[in-house]
């Protein structure tokens, strides 16, 4: 029963089974990295069935970093790997959650829109879902949209989602959609063999939810023989040349070229019935690659933070120190540093070693005085620095407290009746009693000062950056700094807020109020984490240098 509304783009499901953390937003940003290589115009979406309106108010700890877009969406991390495989910018469209689609249901609701009907999730859910899932095809700017489905086949909170999958796929023509499964072909030791039970389950528990899957990506620690592949195929319904080898890579940049060899673009495209004869072109990132995994040099850089257990929390920092690392031909070893371990007493013992220090961005007052010592430490040592919304507040903290003098300086986040509040909240921020999505969020506008590091650093005077935070630089202390030194050196044109400071008498010291570890992709690495790991990389080699010079006699 095919729709004869025209449909101005070709859809691609991406769901998982088995077990989560398979990386289905990983194959998915591969598979759409190699058909934008052919040419097509490809974007991806990911569906999170948790009933949290977004993730803005959950804790790192729960869900990773919370990815902002441009227009302002906080979205899953998984957002953060499309925009660095694609360097396409998405948008609050390209993520949507159960809280969302049961939000817009329920007002819709409220306002009558139903016309006295019982709301139920079929078809009304179902039906919100449908629509989210055809919004960015119908906008006419995509050849292909990719849908990845959170969750796990099984889990009873995506069954919604796969039912909406399943209309989708029974109302559109049979070459018009395209379902991908990953899932996970584990090796048993004792045995010594592959087994295929689990995905012959999982994908058993697919069809029971009406969908068949067309092509079946297998993750695996081990080559899968043909006669696996075969047995796959029969026992799941599949072509054989439809199941599809994922190997454990080295990095995760190295998944394209393996989905390239494993051919799944071209079974993509047949299977969509889409005629494309252009090679695919991954020249560049291929160098990209190359000089990623051939550094010539290394670097231990400190990332001070408050949620370092969880490094998905950091994710977007983590992935623009690849990137920044590849473009200076340069490992980057992070060291990660607990701000609440850190204090003015062992900052020597953890910060002497390294080659740059960079001060994460948080919320809330556990491991502030860490933060602030570090910082301390790495501006009276000349060590390259880089601070991050939390880590710029913290950096105007501690030089006020250490070189103007106001000893009990601090941001009204963590002290309100403090005499000197030289970070504080912006005026729309006070009545505010709505945490989820009131912060400044999203790109906006910065001014940078000419003949600054910040100007050198970017190379022109109007950026744009993106934003997630509510306490800002207080303005009303701006002269006092100037004049000690901490230069405000970038400022928002439209509010006059402070976007950037920096130590001029310092070899490398900046602090960012935004996070430009949002824009960092491969094919276009953030020019601050170039220039930092250039600079802790020069910081190295004369240290280097030194010790070379004088050598420690033992």
């Amino acid at each position: 029963m095919a729709s004869k509304a025209r449909k101005t783009a070709k859809y691609i499901f991406v769901t998982g089974g088995v077990t989560s953390s398979l990386g289905k937003g990983i194959i998915a940003s591969s598979l759409a990295k190699l058909l934008q290589a052919r040419g097509l115009s490809v974007t991806i979406q990911k569906f999170d069935p948790y009933l949290n309106i977004d993730p803005g108010t959950m804790n790192p700890y729960e869900h990773g970093e919370c990815y902002v877009t441009d227009d302002g969406a906080e979205t899953d991390l998984d957002l953060g790997h499309y925009e660095r495989f694609l360097n396409v910018r998405t948008s609050q469209a390209n993520n949507v959650t159960t809280g969302r689609i049961y939000h817009n249901v329920i007002t819709a609701e409220r306002r009558g829109d139903f016309l006295g009907k019982t709301v139920q999730v079929v078809p009304h859910i179902t039906d919100e879902l449908k629509r989210n899932m055809l919004l960015l095809g119908q906008s006419g700017d995509y050849d292909i949209v990719i849908t990845e489905i959170g969750g796990c086949v099984g889990d009873i909170e995506s069954l919604p989602f796969l039912e909406a999958v399943r209309q989708v796929k029974f109302e559109m023509d049979q070459q018009d959609t395209l379902v991908i499964h990953l899932t996970l072909i584990p090796y048993l030791n004792s045995a010594g063999e592959l087994k295929t039970k689990p995905t012959q389950h999982s994908v058993r528990m697919l069809q029971e939810s009406g969908i068949q899957p067309d092509i079946l990506v297998c993750r695996t620690e081990h080559p899968l023989p043909y006669d696996i592949r075969k047995k796959i195929a029969l026992f799941c319904n599949v072509q054989v040349n439809s199941v599809i080898e994922a190997m454990d890579a080295d990095t995760i940049y190295a998944v394209p070229l393996l989905m390239l060899k494993e051919r799944l673009d071209q079974r993509a495209l047949y299977m969509l019935d889409i005629y494309n004869d252009k090679d695919v072109d991954l020249d560049s990132w291929k160098t990209f690659l190359s000089r990623l995994k051939n550094p010539i040099d290394s670097v231990r850089i400190g990332l001070v933070g408050k949620y370092v257990e969880l490094h998905d929390a950091y994710k977007s920092i983590i992935e623009s120190f690849i990137h920044a690392g590849a473009a200076n031909e340069c490992k980057v070893n992070i060291e990660w540093i607990h701000s609440e371990s850190l204090t003015a007493e062992n900052a020597v013992e953890k910060l002497e070693n390294l080659d740059g220090v960079l001060v994460a961005p948080g919320f809330g007052e556990r491991g502030i005085e860490g933060k602030i010592a570090a910082i301390q430490y790495v501006r009276e040592n000349n060590i390259p620095f880089f601070g991050i919304c939390l880590g710029m507040q913290m950096a105007v903290i501690e030089y006020a407290r250490n070189v103007i003098g106001w000893e009990n300086a601090h941001s009204v986040e963590m002290d309100a009746a403090t005499d000197h509040p030289v970070i504080h909240l912006m005026k729309d921020q006070k009545d505010i009693s709505n945490k989820g999505g009131t912060m400044r969020l999203g790109a906006y506008s910065c001014r940078i000062k000419k003949d600054t590091l910040a100007h050198k650093i970017y190379g022109k005077t109007n950026i744009s950056e993106r934003h997630r935070h509510r306490y800002e630089f207080n303005n009303k202390f701006l002269k006092e700094f100037d004049e000690k030194g901490l230069i405000a050196t970038g400022i928002n044109p439209d509010n006059n807020l402070v976007e950037m400071v920096e130590l001029p008498t310092h070899p490398f010291y900046i602090g960012v109020q935004f996070h430009p570890e949002l824009k960092s992709t491969v094919m276009n690495p953030h020019p601050i984490f170039v220039n930092f790991v250039a600079a802790a990389l020069s910081y190295s080699l004369q240290k280097r240098s030194v010790e070379t010079l004088n050598p420690v006699s033992h």
